[in-house]
């Protein structure tokens, strides 16, 4: 029988893990490397992200991605997709992504010791181990492909599973707690103070985004340009359960695997926010 307080420490352990392991994720949208690699493909820039992170679901239409990236503007899809796939295969763009992060995470683990690198993916392809796909489509999708032999590559894609096996469980959580993606932007906007962000980013108009925050205040959960305390206390209850639906492969490893990865994480972490290639609001992130 799993003890109450070890699964809590566990919680807020795994926590502390995947947010540095998100700092090594966003290199593949933000590093430029990356994008010129897209670039060099024939892709605009801004628009790259779509077929980049489409590209693991194969030649898709717009469908599939705007369910399940979820916070964009439709828009943004029929404008890239499927004509993307006119300009590189999905098979070329994961070429190119791969290569590019290899180069990337080379720069981040310069003043890390392979032997470091080598243990931190080991333990995370247990925690990868203990992920499942059912309900998980944007995980199964990078799941489904092969584990990259570059070690800083590997260590990318690692973190991606992560990543997206949680943000899978999230959106099921937006959708039973009735938040359409409108309204998930400007609730996760406002509570992590990054509205400005999404507004630059998400493609919705100045209307959507007004008529959003109307159906919240409607529900008592904005009022005045910021969260009300029941807005507050319902996003951190999101957050708490997400947390949880996110457990499964930090439980395959265990806590004292657990405590150890956010150990060796937290110095690529510093490696990913100090290699000039992200944004600088993410510094906060330390």
């Amino acid at each position: 029988m799993t003890d109450p307080g070890d699964d809590l420490e566990l919680t807020k352990t795994s926590r502390k893990a995947w947010g540095a392991l998100e700092t090594v994720h966003v290199l593949a949208h933000f590093a430029p490397p990356v994008t010129q690699a897209y670039v060099d493909l024939g892709f605009r820039p801004r628009l790259s992200y779509f077929a980049a992170r489409s590209a693991p679901y194969g030649a898709v239409g717009p469908e599939v991605p705007a369910a399940t990236f979820y916070a964009f503007a439709p828009w943004l899809f029929t404008k890239t997709l499927p004509s993307s796939w006119e300009v590189a295969s999905p098979e070329q763009v994961l070429e190119a992504q791969r290569d590019s992060i290899a180069g990337v995470m080379a720069q981040v683990l310069a003043e890390i010791d392979d032997a470091h690198v080598t243990e931190l993916i080991g333990l995370l392809r247990t925690v990868c181990a203990g992920l499942t796909a059912p309900g998980r489509p944007l995980y199964a999708a990078y799941a489904g492909l092969p584990w990259p032999e570059d070690q800083g590559a590997a260590l990318w894609h690692a973190a991606t599973l992560i990543r997206e096996h949680r943000g899978d469980g999230h959106l099921a959580l937006l959708v039973a707690a009735e938040l359409d993606p409108v309204e998930a932007v400007v609730l996760n906007g406002l509570y992590a103070g990054t509205m400005e962000f999404m507004r630059a980013t998400r493609g919705w108009t100045d209307e959507e985004y007004a008529a959003g925050a109307e159906r919240l205040a409607a529900r008592g959960l904005v009022a005045d340009g910021g969260l009300t305390e029941d807005g507050l206390a319902f996003r951190k209850q999101l957050e708490r359960e997400t947390d949880r639906l996110a457990l499964a492969g930090w439980r395959h490893l265990g806590l004292d695997g657990t405590r150890r990865v956010l150990e060796l994480a937290l110095p690529v972490r510093d490696g990913a926010l100090a290699s000039g290639m992200l944004p600088e609001w993410m510094s906060g992130g330390r």
